[in-house]
């Protein structure tokens, strides 16, 4: 029986996806801790989850200009640290869960990146997966020594090849090549470990690699873009793709979408899970999940859904009076995340809406439309959409950290569980056992590009 993927959304900073999290009375403040994040792995694997997966941007959120005092006056999002070192706390804490991490194919080197989650594959017995991000904000780009974030589907077209980079060098070591022979002094097959040799558009990176290949074969791949361009681009690589639906129409049509995109680009459908975002608010009973929803919509503050919108697009949304038109030149210039724009548009039915309409519209900085109820009502939600079918699975968001999580696995694991519709074990120890996918043979991915297996 198909049974959904469960994937904890983690931050590694001062509050969770939900910026006002930090403010909660029941927040734990020791996130600089490597104790917070093990309890978290710990909860998490209390209740099976596949994966605990950590987002990542290269920048402190501010306002054009480089203002950025109210994130750091506010704590919106101004603590962000690496989610390489952060995992592993949660690796050492757990055994099954596995472990993902945001790195940007725009501001990294292909052998760096290949040789991180190589190594951390084989440091967690096959647990990993890397988030693959091209970055959008202008002020990750100020920090990695460019004037702007560059051109959306330039960094797709470079994340292609960097794809091709990294997969090449995962698969420059065969399976077998390591023999340790100490009697003939033969540590390895150098038939079996191969350059890669690779001369691009963007990138030249010769080998032979330095890691081998671990349990899983390599890392599983995630990603989560929206754009026309970047489900082309999951299509093509991702193996783990995460969404935000807003209703269950709209998730029945885009998955759909991307599974048929999937089947075109030369794949099984079924090697590409989708995993839907939304942030439950549960406790034994919905009156009870009320009160708690009550105490959250007082946590926010204006400032956050200011300085996050001026984030995301790389507009100024604090020097605009909150109900004055956005002109035409003001949309155009907004870069990022064009589908906020484009859903603002479209979602305030005017063709000029306003701070206060963007603020609406995308609840960017607030609670947004959480799933509010008992054990029944929040897996009634996740059933739908699971056997619409509209996703495979989904991403937990937290409005407070650890809470969310814990009376997630207290009230709604149970349920599912009951229902048939959630595994009660994992599968087997690595990420790719536990989430269905088969183990890639060494240069599988080029023969279904039809490149050769260069082997």
């Amino acid at each position: 029986m198909r049974q959904m993927i469960l994937v904890g959304f983690l931050q590694a900073q001062d509050c969770s996806n939900f910026a006002a999290s930090w403010r909660h009375p029941e927040s734990r403040t020791d996130f600089t801790a490597p104790e917070f994040y093990a309890h978290i792995g710990r909860v998490l694997e209390e209740g099976k989850f596949h994966l605990a997966f950590f987002d990542d941007r290269l920048g402190m959120p501010e306002y054009s200009g480089g203002n950025f005092s109210d994130a750091v006056k506010y704590g919106i999002r101004c603590v962000k640290m690496d989610p390489i070192a952060t995992l592993m706390p949660i690796a050492m804490a757990t055994s099954k869960l596995g472990l993902g991490a945001t790195m940007s194919t725009t501001y990294y080197e292909p052998f760096h990146v290949a040789r991180m989650f190589a190594t951390l594959d084989l440091m967690t017995h096959g647990r990993t997966a890397w988030n693959i991000v091209t970055s959008l904000n202008d002020t990750e780009a100020r920090n990695m020594g460019r004037d702007a974030v560059t051109e959306h589907d330039l960094r797709y077209d470079r994340a292609d090849e960097f794809l091709e980079v990294v997969l090449g060098h995962w698969d420059t070591w065969e399976d077998d090549a390591i023999n340790l022979d100490k009697a003939s002094k033969s540590f390895a097959d150098p038939e079996k470990v191969r350059r890669l040799e690779h001369e691009g558009k963007f990138f030249a990176s010769r080998g032979p690699f330095t890691v081998p290949r671990s349990a899983q074969g390599h890392p599983v791949l995630i990603q989560a873009g929206q754009s026309t361009r970047g489900q082309r681009f999951a299509s093509e690589w991702g193996e783990l793709i995460f969404v935000g639906y807003p209703n269950l129409e709209i998730g029945k049509a885009n998955y759909a979408k991307l599974k048929a995109l999937t089947a075109a680009a030369g794949r099984d459908p079924e090697s590409l899970q989708i995993a839907n975002f939304f942030a439950p608010i549960v406790a034994a009973t919905k009156d009870e999940a009320e009160d708690k929803r009550a105490i959250l919509e007082n946590l926010p503050i204006e400032e956050d859904s200011l300085m996050l919108l001026s984030e995301a697009l790389n507009f100024d949304f604090g020097s605009k009076p909150l109900d004055t038109p956005l002109s035409d030149e003001e949309l155009e210039s907004m870069s990022g995340m064009h589908t906020f724009r484009d859903r603002v548009i479209q979602g305030s039915g005017k063709s000029n809406p306003s701070v206060r309409d963007f603020i609406e519209v995308t609840q960017r900085g607030r609670l947004g439309h959480p799933v509010v109820g008992g054990p029944k009502e929040v897996a009634d939600y996740m059933e739908e959409f699971f056997t619409s079918p509209a996703c495979d699975g989904f991403v937990i968001g937290a409005s407070y950290v650890p809470g969310s999580y814990e009376d997630f696995v207290k009230f709604v694991v149970p349920e599912l569980q009951r229902r048939g519709l959630y595994h009660k074990d994992y599968a087997g120890t690595t990420l790719r056992e536990n989430l269905g996918f088969a183990r890639p043979s060494v240069g599988a991915w080029k023969a279904r590009k039809g490149q050769g297996t260069g082997i």
